[in-house]
């Protein structure tokens, strides 16, 4: 009889809870990360080199994805566009999250008349569409990368915050939680120990699907001309370059279209395993 190692029963674990969809996510997660911190290993040239004979090259085995209308080699700039692309939406995520978990736990802790007026803005915010909210933060603050992050970040707490309110409200009503502050466990140490942990995990897959989403909306702001704006390799900026060529050199739009696309499907797939709403 074979027995397994710790490590291994892990990873089956771990590849059975993920399923054929979500391993695939997971390797496309893993090329993701190594184009974010080493493009260099996929793509040697540089992102911002212009060759003006070579413009408009369609796909090749010397341009798999293409050049631009400057000669720019779109492949290389794909992946060097995937770390401002996707850092800009974990930023804006962390910027959504952490606008949540003061909302979360001042409403769910908080008084009642706390969390009844936490409440009601968060209802209120909730209502508005993301994008829309997004794009009039922007139109105060003014285009840019940093107004871009700050907007989709402050747009996506009301979500967060609801979330976290209605599972801190949960679990602070628990009977494991009633147990322990009969037994005379001090405030914080119950928050720490129970309520914290507890109403914390789920926000985990909630916020991998959020970084998914958030690369999406801020690659929209960067193609509406309001983020990132060429020649700058990030993906939304790049579909914004593109989209005067989009019948001539439809290439210049389809490739970073498909990068945004295929990143929001893997953080998402990855988010409901991790969350545990997604089936093998």
């Amino acid at each position: 009889m074979t027995v397994l190692a710790p490590a291994g029963l892990a990873v089956r674990g771990t590849a059975a809870r993920l399923g054929p969809t979500g391993l695939l996510a997971a390797v496309v997660l893993v090329l993701l990360l190594l184009a974010a911190l080493w493009p260099g290993l996929l793509a040697p040239g540089a992102a911002l080199a212009i060759a003006p004979a070579d413009a408009f090259q369609p796909p090749s085995w010397a341009h798999p994805f293409g050049t631009d209308e400057s000669g720019r080699d779109i492949y290389t700039r794909v992946v060097h566009g995937t770390a401002p692309s996707v850092g800009i939406g974990i930023a804006a995520t962390a910027i959504g999250v952490g606008g949540g978990l003061v909302l979360g736990f001042a409403a769910g802790l908080g008084p009642r008349w706390l969390d009844a007026a936490i409440g009601r803005i968060i209802e209120v915010l909730f209502a508005l569409p993301t994008l829309v909210m997004a794009l009039l933060l922007v139109a105060v603050m003014g285009p840019g990368t940093g107004a871009a992050v700050l907007a989709i970040g402050a747009a996506t707490a009301p979500g967060y915050a609801r979330i976290l309110r209605a599972r801190v409200r949960g679990v602070a009503r628990s009977d494991y939680v009633a147990y322990a502050r009969w037994e005379g466990a001090h405030p914080v140490s119950v928050f720490s120990r129970h309520i914290a942990p507890n109403a914390l995990w789920p926000l985990v897959g909630v916020a991998t699907l959020g970084i998914g989403q958030a690369v999406v909306w801020v690659s929209a702001l960067s193609f509406l001309g309001f983020g990132a704006l060429p020649p700058s390799p990030e993906w939304g900026a790049m579909l914004n370059a593109g989209r005067v060529y989009i019948s001539s050199a439809w290439w210049m739009t389809i490739f970073p279209g498909l990068a945004i696309v295929v990143t929001a499907t893997a953080l998402t797939v990855l988010g409901r395993r991790v969350g545990g709403t997604g089936r093998g």
